[in-house]
């Protein structure tokens, strides 16, 4: 299987590029980003109605590097993309998440621009999207809501949406005002230093979560977001892949944030000891009779979780200490360039 993707990329111009490169920093004086240094990288699947006039979009706006990745579409996607001139990846796994990990080792320029490919992104956007690279950032994040069209965007994926940032701004405490976003720009630099394991719908959440443990220079612009046409179907499925971003940033940050994991499983624990103990405390007063194993129960309960806590705050200052490190290291790499 993955003998037969990597002929199919390479009859489409791509090769795997080898590691390494220098990492970018926040710079006062942008760089000048050429578009042939940009790679619009289009993950796909079913994608017949709309990814012609995607990849002809971005055509129309300077970027002929197109690369389109799809997950085993049964109608023409591949097809309408090889006639438009795109570079065709079949994908050699299942899911978005392992579509774009695979994708980016075929990549053999500096920039990546990630777009769906149902047409619901404007491709006028992509050189905001761009710009701050050029300033120095490693990733770029569209921000839908700041210009959506009203039919975009069902009511409950909207209040799905927004109850996951908040989840995200609480649990890893940064602010990306739409990490769910498809749109992304980044440096192929800044992509090898995360460490990605999704394989579905959960690898914009991933990438959110990744930047923030790693210090990626990460920032949101305002892109256009538009409906779906009525020839195209999602993908998505709001209640299963809602609750599967859900519980994707809980276990992040078991090392992004290992205090509020361990710290919320330690607490679950001692609660839920304390509710038992009061209820065998209640049965001995009330009529005298001892629970004996639910009291074992209970304060087994009560010491993993505090237990739990100990460990929590042992690991956010190991993660701690990590942080402060890096960015002494990456001060002084910073300092030895200038």
């Amino acid at each position: 299987m993955y003998r037969s993707m990597e002929h199919d990329a390479v009859h489409a111009g791509l090769r795997p590029r080898g590691d390494g490169g220098e990492v970018l920093s926040m710079i006062d004086e942008p760089r000048e980003i050429a578009t042939e240094d940009v790679c619009v990288l289009i993950p796909t699947l079913e994608e017949a109605a709309t990814i012609g006039d995607v990849i002809d979009g971005f055509y129309q706006e300077g970027f002929q590097n197109v690369v389109v990745v799809d997950g085993g579409s049964e109608d023409d996607t591949r097809e309408i993309a090889s006639d438009r001139g795109a570079g065709v990846i079949r994908q050699s796994g299942e899911g978005k998440g392992q579509a774009v990990r695979e994708a980016v080792r075929y990549i053999d320029v500096p920039y990546v621009l990630m777009v769906d490919g149902d047409g619901t992104y404007d491709p006028a956007d992509a050189h905001t999207m761009i710009e701050p690279l050029a300033h120095g950032y490693e990733h770029v994040i569209g921000n839908r809501f700041a210009d959506m069209d009203d039919d975009a965007m069902r009511a409950l994926n909207g209040f799905g949406n927004r109850m996951i940032n908040r989840a995200f701004r609480f649990i890893h405490g940064a602010d990306y005002d739409d990490i769910l976003s498809g749109y992304r720009a980044f440096t192929v630099d800044s992509f090898d230093r995360l460490s990605l394991d999704s394989d579905g719908f959960t690898i914009e959440t991933e990438l959110a979560v990744e930047c923030v443990k790693h210090g990626i220079d990460t920032t949101v612009v305002p892109v256009s977001y538009s409906a779906r046409p009525e020839e195209s179907e999602t993908n998505l499925h709001p209640i299963k892949d809602g609750g599967t971003i859900i519980l994707a940033l809980y276990s992040l940050a078991k090392t992004n944030n290992p205090l509020f994991y361990f710290g919320s499983l330690g607490l679950s624990g001692i609660v839920t000891g304390g509710l038992i103990a009061s209820y065998v405390l209640w049965q001995w007063f009330q009529h005298g009779q001892g629970h004996e194993i639910l009291a074992v129960v209970s304060a087994a309960a009560i010491l993993l979780g505090v237990q739990l806590l100990m460990f929590g705050v042992l690991s956010d200052m190991l993660v701690t200490l990590h942080r402060e490190q890096r960015r002494r290291l990456e001060q002084i790499t910073r300092k030895e360039r200038k």
